[in-house]
């Protein structure tokens, strides 16, 4: 049994590097994940990247494009067989039907595959022929991606942390006065494990509901298949003075391990550390809205998820060894089109700001990293309007309440992002000075023209960021 493992490991060790020698000199893949938590956007973003790259009559900035050095754009099937194949052809006539809708949600990881021949450049241009990129686009959960900070914690330092948070939080009341009256140290009950462990997704739930970012573990709000199993079935608890053998907190504390081996860290090892390219979509504007707490708890959430990351630049025996670094990573605001575009530089430098201390470290380390605000879909046109003599910056667009046409002033963002920042690293309950309000849009009715995709908003200069210098 231990020389047919050693001979398989071997044998995948080698059918790797083959695979890798011939991604490297003849067709290259180019992995991109693209992520971020619960609405914000990410469905979307692939969508609208994936339509605007394969008709990219819209796409001036990404370079290739505007050059016309690709000839041609096509989807070919995931080379993953395990992996769900991302719906790119529903989400589409979801967002651009004779009634457009916002698609389904992620719920799980997919793929795609997209396939470019591009002509070279340069003094090479008329020596070499057309080449193949094949750009692998990943889809997971952010919630997941968050997972990745338990494996450095046990179970007994990520209970502290996390009962110590949930006191702050109103929405975690229940789950509180829940896990206060149990005695860790009595024994296992099956029946109270799982009325633990359906309070405290309940409270995941409202917390991500009010606009928290930090809402892991991430299995537990998207179960899929594991729903019901012992590895989603525990909670933080108060340790106990004595542990005794059998008892509640050592099998809370079995199952937290559980969780990191069978689940964090497969999805670390299958997926996410094959990753060369990184998009982390952020819903900045709903935060603020939301209040300075929700601010606060999306700027420690974001730092989180860059120092998951293994940044760094990739050179070409590092893929054939094995290795894999994020060489770029692009901080993406989505909705941009709820502003008016004369705030778009302000709501890119609330990005730049909340990640200025974990972006410095990312760079250090080789990795390019860019902050950007964007729409993935553009639902809104602006439109000026003026009250007491006051000319107001808005934009109109298609209720999803109600179909029907509105326009908003959604208030101004400061030029100082310290002016929002501060409040919300102090623990503001509000903002003292301002509202920010926020709409719903629905996807807006648009007629293309041959060879454009769906309207957007710096999708293009994302492309470029991302892949402009592979293609």
């Amino acid at each position: 049994m231990v020389i047919a493992s050693i001979t398989d490991g071997i044998s995948r060790q080698i059918e790797g590097a083959a695979a890798a020698l011939s991604e490297t000199f003849f067709e290259p893949v180019l992995r991109l994940g693209v992520t971020g938590l619960s609405r914000a956007g990410k469905t979307v973003f692939i969508t609208g990247l994936v339509a605007n790259l394969l008709q990219h009559g819209r796409m001036p900035q990404l370079r290739a494009a505007a050059d016309g050095r690709i000839e041609a754009v096509y989807l070919q099937p995931q080379p993953d067989d395990t992996l769900p194949r991302f719906d790119y052809e529903g989400h589409l006539a979801a967002l651009t039907g004779d009634d457009p809708r916002w698609p389904q949600s992620t719920r799980a990881i997919s793929e795609l595959r997209l396939s470019f021949r591009v002509r070279p450049s340069g003094f090479l241009a008329g020596l070499l022929g057309p080449r193949v990129l094949h750009l692998d686009i990943v889809d997971y959960p952010g919630e997941w991606l968050l997972d990745l900070s338990l494996m450095e914690k046990t179970y007994a330092e990520w209970s502290e942390e996390t009962l110590t948070r949930l006191a702050k939080r109103r929405q975690a009341d229940g789950f509180m006065a829940t896990a206060r009256a149990e005695d860790g140290a009595l024994a296992l009950d099956e029946t109270r494990a799982q009325a633990l462990a359906a309070s405290f997704t309940g409270y995941l739930q409202a917390a991500r509901d009010a606009g928290y970012s930090d809402c892991t573990p991430g299995r537990f709000l998207l179960p899929g298949d594991l729903a019901g199993s012992p590895v989603l079935t525990f909670a933080p608890l108060p340790r106990p003075a004595m542990t005794p053998r059998g008892c509640l907190w050592r099998e809370m504390n079995r199952r937290y391990d559980a969780y990191k081996s069978r689940v964090v860290q497969p999805f670390f090892r299958d997926h996410f550390a094959r990753i060369d390219r990184q998009i982390v979509l952020m819903d900045v504007l709903g935060a603020v809205h939301q209040g300075p707490r929700a601010v606060e708890d999306l700027r420690r959430t974001m730092a989180e998820v860059l120092a998951a990351f293994r940044p760094g630049r990739n050179g070409w025996l590092t893929g054939l060894l094995g290795g894999r670094r994020v060489e770029r990573i692009l901080f993406a605001a989505t909705k941009a089109d709820h502003l008016h575009h004369s705030l778009h530089a302000r709501l890119t430098g609330i990005v730049q700001a909340m990640l200025a201390e974990a972006k410095s470290r990312a760079d250090f380390a080789g990795a390019q990293t860019q902050a950007m605000a964007l729409a993935s879909l553009r639902t809104t046109v602006e439109e000026s309007v003026t009250r007491d003599g006051v000319t107001l910056d808005c934009v109109k667009g298609r209720l999803l309440a109600t179909g029907k046409q509105a326009v908003m002033y959604p208030g101004t963002l400061p030029a100082d992002p310290a002016r929002l920042l501060a409040p919300a690293r102090e623990g503001a309950e509000r903002w003292l000075d301002a509202e920010y309000g926020l709409m719903g849009f629905a996807p807006a009715r648009f007629t293309a023209k041959p060879g454009e995709g769906p309207p957007h908003i710096r999708l293009d200069r994302a492309a470029e960021f991302l892949i402009g210098d592979r293609l």
